[in-house]
């Protein structure tokens, strides 16, 4: 939309007769603002920059409905400012250009600073996200910018640099129930005009639209505005609100922060021996339209890293189930991964070997220098031979036990490092009386060696 002169208006309003019910309850003042008060709260540094005027870039991070556009008007109001407002979405460079000039003008002849609100700005590309960085410099504009995804992952660090990060969490009950009374003021407000009936929701019902919202505002609203031109000749009914609700979406989004909470939740439960969480997050991924075989692929992590030699029969069964979805598809597939899960859930737990390899790679790294000893060198020419090549190394098949006491298998400034110490669970416990035994003998050998 343009204005008189031709440019871009970033600052159209929808007539209020056309506004969902979520943007007629927006807030005007700090007062009206419901939740996130642990950024908000009376003497915290955010609450005293809005109220003393003294705002600064920042980036909103938090999920839909918790306030984020709601927040930066607010802002722009304590500040005297003017407000522009940009989606990722719909809106480019061109967008962004016709922002700058616009709050550079308003500065030089009104005297009057723009906030310039950036919805989606994960969305932006590098040199997109580039093109604020010289204007939040030189106070052209005051930066806002909302992500539902992880700023560290999806922001520039130079555009993170000039903004501070905000985490806005979902809406507790408490707090959704402050918008259901308000938002039912408004309706019935309206509606007595006309009516004598108010629209009134029962006990069930309000608890099932605070269920179905998940912690967000304008679910919410949206979900009693679509009840209350149906319902209003007596009290609206659990079962009213849910058929207007129809199916809860899941929260999934297999490129963004929901995805990586939902596998984190998953890995820590198999880690942590509980067999219904893990089956649990794995129900909730694909239900949530997830990939059952990354589920697979986090299992065979889980058996290496987490379970190991203590039951080395979780890797077995983790790639089991992968090829038993792959060979008989999702419904008979998903049940062999959510076996495997339960299997590794349960299984005895050592990370020795994730221990022991990392501290080989960096062990590796920082003595890369030393060489194979010769003993260990294979002697493949009489010139080889000559050198030393394979000389004194003892095949450990024709030694007592199949081992070698007191022979070295390093080089030796390292020869007495032991990077893998197994647990005393699962089979790991049989394998560190095995480590044990083998030590005795190796000490023996010294012994006969140097008394």
């Amino acid at each position: 939309m343009t204005n008189a002169n031709g440019s871009l208006d970033l600052s159209f309003q929808q007539p209020e007769a056309f506004m969902p019910l979520a943007a007629r309850l927006r807030p005007k003042t700090l007062s009206e603002y419901v939740g996130q008060q642990h950024i908000l709260g009376d003497g915290l540094p955010l609450r005293i920059a809005i109220e003393n005027n003294q705002c600064h870039s920042m980036v909103f991070w938090g999920p839909p409905g918790t306030g984020k556009t709601t927040l930066a008007e607010l802002i722009a109001n304590h500040s005297n400012a003017e407000i522009a407002r940009i989606s990722a979405v719909t809106d480019g460079i061109k967008e962004i250009r016709v922002a700058i000039e616009q709050a550079k003008e308003r500065l030089i002849h009104q005297q009057k600073q723009t906030v310039l609100f950036v919805d989606e700005v994960h969305r932006f590309n590098k040199s997109q996200q580039d093109a604020f960085l010289p204007h939040i410099e030189d106070g052209t504009i005051i930066f806002i910018g909302a992500t539902t995804e992880n700023p560290a992952f999806e922001l520039n660090r130079a555009l993170l640099s000039r903004a501070r990060v905000y985490v806005l969490n979902k809406l507790s009950e408490s707090d959704l129930s402050k918008v259901i009374e308000n938002a039912l003021d408004v309706l019935n407000d309206q509606r007595l005009k006309d009516t004598k009936n108010n629209i009134v929701f029962s006990k069930a019902a309000k608890k099932s639209l605070l269920t179905v919202a998940s912690g967000d505002a304008r679910r919410l609203l949206n979900l009693i505005e679509n009840c209350a031109p149906h319902y209003h000749e007596a009290e609206i009914s659990e079962q009213q609100v849910l058929s207007v609700a129809g199916s809860k979406i899941a929260l999934y989004d297999k490129g963004g922060d929901a995805f990586y909470d939902l596998i984190s939740a998953f890995h820590k439960s198999v880690r942590g021996s509980d067999p219904d969480a893990a089956l649990y997050w794995y129900a909730r991924i694909i239900t949530g339209g997830g990939d059952p075989l990354y589920v697979a692929r986090r299992l065979l992590a889980i058996a290496s890293e987490d379970i190991g030699n203590a039951d080395p029969r979780a890797l077995s069964l983790a790639i089991s189930a992968w090829d038993t979805f792959q060979r008989v598809g999702p419904a008979e597939g998903e049940r062999a991964i959510a076996q495997a899960a339960v299997y590794c859930a349960l299984a005895p737990k050592s990370n020795a070997v994730y221990q022991a390899f990392n501290q080989a790679k960096a062990l590796a790294k920082q003595t890369s220098e030393l060489d194979v000893p010769l003993h260990l060198k294979n002697s493949t020419s009489e010139i080889t031979k000559q050198l030393g090549f394979g000389q004194e190394y003892r095949y450990a098949h024709n030694e007592p036990y199949a081992f070698a006491a007191g022979e070295s298998y390093l080089p030796e400034p390292i020869a007495n490092t032991r990077l893998y110490s197994p647990s005393d669970r699962g089979l790991e416990k049989q394998l560190k009386e095995k480590q044990e035994f083998l030590d005795k003998l190796n000490q023996e050998s010294y012994d006969q060696r140097f008394k």
